[in-house]
């Protein structure tokens, strides 16, 4: 095991196609240069174009196995994918600044499945806040942020609200405006993310992607706007890798 290189978390799904979750996750890690553990929030039953089922992991096993991680090594950043439960998501946000106040937290918001499988509903606003003053990054596409808010305002508004208690990056896949613009909100300043590239095929796992290459590049001490538009980069190049929804991960 390399001295050399930071260590990461993934907390999230298996996905068995490997385009999503834990295993897209731990290829972009490698790619990345940085050593990824993963701890598995459920067992998925999915290929890259459908969504069946999924099996929760019981949470008290889960927790004790992300302690143990975190009694052993030093863990520079978290990425946190689907979960069952804004509790579920509170627990472990909870454990790990305890275990490790100076970690980062990553929340990559995947509140549905991209067949329409829903894996959470937030229903309390105030205990959604509460969360996000402990995670430092949430990157919510233009379809999840609506999803984030008890108002009936646009997208925007509500990523400049939320960040108030946490850095959040708008993702430009849905956006009906400027499609593949991002925006970095952080408290009193926004930053445009555009992207490189035009000609990109739509790819299953790509949000996983990008929110696992934040997180490296965090680790390896990247400030957040240069961490997300490093990850933007990366992210492009996985999408232009082939025609299929299974990309390919290139250093």
């Amino acid at each position: 095991m390399s001295a050399n290189r930071p260590f990461v978390l993934t907390i999230a799904g298996f996905d068995p196609s490997g385009g999503a979750g834990i295993l897209a996750d731990a290829k972009t890690f490698e790619q990345h240069h940085v050593y990824g553990f993963a701890v598995n929030t459920g067992n998925t039953i999915q290929t890259e174009n459908e969504f069946y089922e999924i099996q929760w992991t019981d949470l008290d096993f889960f927790l004790k196995s992300v302690e143990k991680l975190f009694q052993n090594y030093t863990i520079k950043a978290v990425k946190i994918g689907i979960i069952p439960s804004l509790d579920y998501l509170k627990e472990i946000v909870l454990l790990v600044k305890r275990l490790s106040p100076k970690t980062k937290i990553i929340w990559d918001t995947v509140l549905k499945s991209t067949t329409e499988f829903d894996f959470i509903n937030i229903k309390n606003q105030a205990f959604l806040i509460e969360i996000l003053k402990e995670i430092d990054l949430i990157t919510p596409n233009y379809d999840e942020i609506l999803q984030l808010s008890s108002e009936e305002i646009n997208a925007e508004t509500i990523a400049e609200n939320l960040s108030d208690y946490c850095a959040v990056l708008l993702k430009g896949g849905h956006n009906p405006d400027e499609i593949g613009v991002d925006y970095l909100y952080l408290k009193n300043k926004i930053f445009r993310l555009r992207p490189k590239e035009n000609l990109v095929f739509e790819k299953h796992g790509s949000g996983c992607v990008l929110s696992s290459a934040i997180t490296a590049n965090l680790a390896l001490g990247q400030d957040l706007k240069t961490a997300c538009g490093n990850a933007k980069k990366y992210t492009e190049t996985y999408l232009q890798s082939n025609q299929t929804k299974l990309g390919y991960h290139y250093a």
